[in-house]
């Protein structure tokens, strides 16, 4: 591994508005923090921490020597002075002469010498940083030492390879106690450089910022030394089969049977509120794991470092092959593979607690990670971001297990220890903020996502927790809050395409808006069959390509859906001029309905939104002031010429569309937003 430490990076760091008038000490620990935060393979997800020892004026201007090490919160990779709270370093060194000190008694006690007391909680690990005497610590959970540590011989291991340059930690879980067996592996010999924790990670120090750092990239890239003498190809591969079935249909799989058994969701398949999201990994080390001969052993060994297991399970689910002989054989295996995968956790809970006498209430039992032989791996969580740490973390433990087996045979803690960090409160803390928004996880598609109303409808289920794709031709500007999709809705293969990449992002598809349509206007009597044909293709059979797609993708989910369609008054209340238009919306109103009548059965309902006179792609500028001065009206007159008096906007539709999908009751219903017109009103 190599240094990152850049003395002209340093200097830029140091100039920027956040850190003018930081003192020198806490700018240098911002910048060391930054450089292990943001390398993964040292830090994922809160996976470490950083100090520096140093002198601030309390209250009353008197100089107090503090510790400011890393919050609660806090990424390291992108760390702030603001997340390095100072806490009043003597009491914390008094701590030392306890014999014990319970974890609420600690965070408590830490917290009553903040300088600040709306800073945010110092890391679990503060009197671990405390008790040691230097002036600079980093501590990171290295995939690398990992590797070294979780071995059958790791502690002997760690010796033969570091000699007397590191001290060697006993695995215990953090807080006081592990502050207390850190400074006295310390005290044994002050010379080192650093500390291996078993099963857990690596602590460096010195009073110079770039020599503890340095002492962690040293050490690391001596393991990585040593593991580079390992076999290159760890796994003996399996029998691959000739054809797989393609990641587009196995994702809506996984996601859909480990929706319908996950306790915290909605039962049956009306339920609409809280899924799940996937995310997919693949690459050449994940390959060659997952199609190993062998990965039901080396993949179940437990997690690299117990700190993980809250997001991760201490497991993953491990898949067969989905060969290309019909979905029905992967379902049933991952059914089945699913709920032996609940048993074993709820085997696990239930072993810890009787034989401990202890009261837990039991977490979920639904896999984190899935491991696809032939494709990769998935990361699962509530909402996008979890996801994406699961995948992360699952990443670096292919890698640590990879390494691990490259030099000997990867083991680690044994469950009663995971089982202390996953039911520990500290730990459980991390997690005491999930979002409870009423969509939260589902996946919405919408088309026509580049115009007024496609933003607006994306933006209202967004602030619901829903996870966005929008498919058009092209946008007005980039969103990185939703995934956009160059597509053709009147282009069959380029809305399969768009529906694949939905679900290989996504992991499958909840709710549909079919939004998309171009106005078409001209007399009957003399309107082209071409400008006819062209009005159809994108107001009626561009709906029906998307539903079929949709359709497709949540049945093989079987967790139900919602398809939305957007209509128009001109199919109920046609207008003069509008037939182009308003027939093939009056079509897809009918189809609508068909939808509702033949899709009900697998869960999935049909409703569509009847708007009118709302300024959008479809009725522009121009189009209302020309219909405004045909009826002697300004532009504000026109558009609010309905029984309430008001112009009806974007959002108001947008707020339509997600009505219809919290509404888990409601099929085949129209709902008309237009601000009153009778003539428009459905029976």
């Amino acid at each position: 591994m190599d240094s990152k430490w850049s003395q002209s990076d340093l200097e830029e760091l140091k100039s920027r508005d956040a850190l003018r008038g930081i003192n020198n000490d806490i700018s240098l620990s911002v910048y060391c923090t930054r450089l292990i935060g943001g390398d993964p393979h040292l830090v994922l997800h809160g996976g470490g921490n950083a100090s520096v020892k140093t002198v601030q004026k309390d209250l009353f201007g008197n100089e107090v020597e503090v510790l400011c090490i890393k919050g609660s919160g806090w990424d390291m990779g992108e760390i702030l002075p603001a997340g390095l709270p100072p806490v009043k370093l003597a009491p914390l060194r008094r701590l030392k002469s306890l014999e014990s000190l319970s974890d609420e008694e600690m965070v408590s006690y830490v917290r009553s010498n903040l300088l600040d007391s709306a800073s945010p909680t110092p890391s679990v690990e503060t009197l671990s940083h405390a008790f040691l005497p230097h002036k600079f610590i980093n501590h990171s959970h290295a995939s690398a030492i990992l590797s070294i540590t979780n071995q059958p011989n790791g502690e002997d291991l760690c010796r033969e390879i570091f000699g007397s340059t590191m001290g060697i930690v006993p695995y215990i879980m953090p807080g006081f106690g592990l502050a207390k067996n850190v400074s006295e592996v310390f005290e044994e010999n002050p010379e080192v450089g650093g500390l291996i924790l078993l099963n857990h990670g690596i602590f460096t120090f010195s009073d110079d910022a770039e020599t503890s750092y340095r002492h962690m990239i040293d050490a690391i890239s001596t393991v990585e030394n040593r593991m580079g003498n390992g076999n290159k190809h760890v796994f003996v591969p399996a029998t691959i089969p000739p054809k797989l079935q393609s990641l587009s249909s196995v994702a809506p799989i996984i996601r859909g049977v480990c929706i319908s058994q996950d306790e915290r969701l909605g039962k049956g398949t009306n339920a609409s509120q809280n899924k799940l999201i996937l995310e997919f990994r693949s690459s050449d080390q994940i390959l060659e794991f997952v199609n190993g001969k062998e990965v039901d052993r080396y993949s179940q060994g437990g997690v690299a470092t117990p700190d993980h297991v809250i997001r991760t399970k201490n497991w993953p689910l491990v898949l067969p092959f989905p060969e290309a002989t019909g979905n029905g054989d992967f379902r049933k295996r991952t059914e089945q593979l699913t709920k032996e995968f609940q048993h074993r956790y709820n085997s696990y809970f239930q072993r810890q607690v009787d034989s401990r006498k202890l009261q837990k209430t039991k977490l979920d039992s639904t896999p984190r990670v899935v491991l696809v032989p032939g494709h990769g791996l998935f990361g699962i969580g509530r909402d996008r971001k979890e996801a994406m740490i699961s995948a992360d973390i699952a990443e670096s433990f292919v890698q640590t297990i990879t390494n691990a087996e490259s030099i000997g045979e990867y083991k680690t803690l044994g469950e009663a220890d995971v089982f202390d960090v996953e039911y520990w409160s500290l730990e459980q803390s991390k997690l005491s903020n999930a979002s409870t928004q009423p969509l939260l996880g589902n996946v919405v598609a919408i088309t026509g996502g580049g115009g007024t109303i496609g933003t607006a409808i994306a933006n209202e289920f967004n602030k619901l927790g829903a996870q966005i794709a929008l498919l058009d031709l092209n946008f007005p500007e980039e969103d990185h809050r939703f995934l956009q999709l160059e597509c053709d809705v009147t282009e069959q293969a380029s809305v399969k395409s768009a529906f694949e990449t939905i679900c290989e992002h996504y992991g499958g598809l909840d709710i549909v808006v079919s939004n998309a349509g171009a106005m078409h206007l001209g007399s009957m009597e003399s309107v082209s069959d071409e400008t006819l044909r062209e009005s159809f293709e994108i107001n009626f059979f561009a709906h029906q390509t998307v539903m079929q797609y949709a359709v497709e993708v949540m049945k093989l989910q079987n967790v139900g859906g919602n398809l939305l369609f957007n209509v128009s008054k001109q199919a109920v209340n046609p207008g003069v001029d509008a037939g182009p238009y308003g027939l093939p919306k009056a079509a897809t109103l009918a189809l609508m309905r068909q939808y509702a009548l033949e899709t009900g059965k697998y869960g999935i309902r049909a409703n569509a939104v009847n708007a009118d006179r709302i300024q959008s792609g479809l009725l522009t500028k121009e189009m209302i002031s020309t219909r405004a001065q045909a009826r002697g009206l300004d532009e504000a007159e026109y558009l609010a010429g309905n029984i309430l008096g008001k112009e009806v906007t974007a959002e108001d539709v947008a707020r339509a569309f997600t009505q219809l999908a919290l509404s888990e009751s409601t099929v085949a219903n129209v709902t008309t937003v237009d601000g009153g017109n009778i003539a428009a009103a459905l029976r």
